[in-house]
């Protein structure tokens, strides 16, 4: 099973029904010899009986058209512009992808991987108009990237906030399907906060979604029912034997991101400088550790923050600036969520000791 990203790769899933050799049996056993027997099936008959009453009408499902009306004219479909070398020479292939007017100015938030080494990138609007984008900013760590188009008075969506979210509620995704113009598809949420490994790149706080998902759809937005972006479809699971497994990253994660790719043309991130893992009751009795959860310091890099802070490769950190650190997840958020230059409290274990530490956070070397 492999996690992709949605712009390029697709699968087509075949659904086998298999019945298994229990549910047949179950047709033919006969009762044990000990079970009582009954001659009739009377006793048990109610001729008075009837479902019950309901005394309230059944919530009905919610309908859809108003939000899609409201979001579409912000969706646009982006179309990317890639020279790309293969076995006959250099050739220009055109990738398919989606974005979200965030603004009246021009500003598109999409994914890093719909626009990261086109040529020229095009943007059309669903009311047909077709313009020439450039890339404001870009970054691979968070695979978010923002471009903008020539044009204002320009329709656009609200930002949502991801963290009212909760486990079945509706959602819409919206974005260029297949490369066929903006379609919009309805599920619920499934999981919230989930880090997905995509290609060796970990992205964090997604929400995974039934919605369908399908190439083209990436940096199309996530909506809710009230029509506002709670998140930027990103990803998706491609495997014969996986259906209704997409993933988009959450409204929250994203906003700063966009914010300072608008201002500044790039995202800065804080950084310690240590590779680590996330520590399970199996890696703890295979490493001879005394805790079962945790960051266990695989590699740390030299000169960085951490060596100056005294850890060591084998060291579990358990604490960061005052949060609980229980697999690595916890850890890469609690730095992001830090200051580049703030000095934070690190709580680790070594060995049968628990030793409270200090460091001061640089910038990622990659921002």
């Amino acid at each position: 099973m492999s996690r992709k990203y949605i712009l390029t790769a697709v699968a087509v899933a075949t659904l086998t029904l298999t019945v298994g050799g229990w549910a047949l049996s179950t047709l033919f056993v006969s009762p044990p010899s000990s079970a009582p027997q009954s001659n009739s099936t009377a006793q048990y008959a109610d001729p008075n009986w009837a479902f019950p009453s309901q005394s309230e009408p059944a919530t009905s499902l919610p309908d859809f058209r108003p939000v899609v009306t409201e979001v579409m004219p912000s969706v646009v479909s982006v179309i990317s512009e890639m020279v790309v070398s293969g076995f006959f020479g250099r050739y220009t292939e055109y990738v398919a992808g989606s974005g979200i007017l965030i603004d009246d100015k021009g500003y598109i938030a999409t994914n890093n991987h719909v626009v990261e080494d086109a040529q020229s990138i095009y943007v059309e609007l669903t009311d047909g108009r077709t313009f020439l984008a450039n890339i404001v900013g870009t970054d691979s760590l968070s695979d978010l990237a923002v471009i903008r188009l020539n044009a204002t008075d320009l329709p656009y969506v609200y930002w949502g906030n991801s963290s009212l979210l909760s486990l079945g509620e509706w959602v819409l995704a919206i974005g260029n399907a297949l490369g066929e113009g903006i379609t919009a598809t309805e599920g619920i949420v499934s999981r919230l906060n989930v880090p997905v490994n995509v290609d060796g790149n970990i992205l964090y706080g997604l929400i995974q979604t039934t919605a369908a998902i399908n190439p083209g759809n990436s940096g199309g937005p996530l909506v809710n029912i009230s029509g506002e972006v709670i998140g930027i479809t990103s990803v998706k699971i491609v495997a014969s034997e996986v259906e209704g497994i997409g993933y988009a990253i959450s409204s929250n994660e994203a906003k700063p991101i966009i914010e300072d790719l608008i201002r500044y043309g790039r995202v800065t991130y804080p950084w310690l400088g240590v590779g680590v893992s996330t520590v399970t009751p199996l890696l703890a009795a295979t490493e001879h550790l005394s805790v079962d959860r945790g960051a266990l310091i695989a590699d740390i890099v030299a000169g960085g923050p951490a060596e100056a802070a005294g850890l060591q490769t084998g060291d579990v950190i358990i604490r960061f600036a005052d949060k609980e650190i229980v697999k690595l997840a916890d850890l890469v958020q609690a730095i992001r969520g830090s200051e580049i230059g703030e000095e934070v409290d690190i709580v680790f274990v070594r060995g049968n000791d628990t030793i409270t530490t200090s460091a001061q956070l640089i910038e990622h070397p990659s921002s």
